[in-house]
């Protein structure tokens, strides 16, 4: 349990280490976040079929590519869900929400409930990581998603400054969309742990979110500023990585 706990502390504090980076860097370009983001793409796309989907088929047993595959749908139908009430995070995150972000002080503070929205089922497919009982591969789905934290909490403090929030309320805002990650976390890990019955569905529900919002939001906003061969090969650098730890510590 301390190890839960302390991998959901981490994972909510890569976007306060985000945050951070976004008040000293304001002007961030949009290739260096995109390489950044695209790299976390890599290795989310790795934990999620190594880490979260192929143990599905494994703990599902003759039933495993039934709970794989409608877990998977399950959990990119309520992600679609989400995004149905809340804005597309690559849509706000891109330009013309930069061009705008003057005009309104609701849309950045939609903009980042939006993200602490996305970030709750984040958090849980960490916490489920951790019911299949393989600390390594767990710590390593977690690894993906605090990395893919790190350039989602440079970007509010932006938008939000320029729209008018105070320098203070701006890190509390976006240092809270850490800690609903924190949440998901605990969520995921303790549904599991009180059904184990439920683990090779929750498996692959995780892993189905972790691939909705690779394809729906990030590799999108990537390439939408002019980098799409650096985000490509960033992508593919990630899940080397992903894939290298994977066997080496396997």
């Amino acid at each position: 349990m301390e190890m839960v706990l302390l991998t959901a502390l981490g994972v909510g504090g890569a976007t306060l280490i985000g945050v951070i980076i976004g008040f000293i860097f304001k002007n961030i370009s949009h290739k260096f976040s995109d390489i950044v983001l695209s790299f976390a793409a890599g290795v989310m796309l790795a934990a999620a079929v190594l880490g979260l989907i192929l143990p599905s088929v494994e703990y599902g047993g003759k039933y495993g590519l039934i709970y794989a595959v409608t877990g998977i749908f399950a959990g990119a139908l309520a992600l679609n869900l989400i995004d149905k009430l809340v804005p597309h995070l690559h849509a706000l995150m891109g330009d013309e929400a930069e061009k705008h972000n003057n005009q309104s002080l609701n849309k950045v503070l939609l903009f980042v409930t939006a993200i602490a929205i996305h970030n709750l089922p984040e958090g849980i497919a960490a916490g489920v990581g951790f019911g299949s009982g393989d600390t390594g591969q767990a710590l390593l789905i977690a690894g993906g998603i605090a990395l893919q934290n790190i350039p989602e909490g440079m970007v509010i403090i932006g938008p939000m400054l320029a729209a008018g929030v105070k320098p203070k309320k701006t890190f509390i805002a976006a240092a809270l969309t850490g800690v609903v990650e924190v949440i998901g976390t605990l969520i995921g890990y303790f549904a599991v742990t009180v059904s184990s019955a439920i683990l090779p569905f929750a498996l692959a529900f995780a892993g189905g979110t972790m691939l909705y919002v690779i394809s729906d939001e990030m590799i999108p906003e990537t390439h939408a500023h002019g980098s799409q061969r650096g985000a490509t090969y960033a992508l593919l650098a990630g899940f080397s990585v992903m894939l290298i730890s994977d066997i080496l510590l396997g």
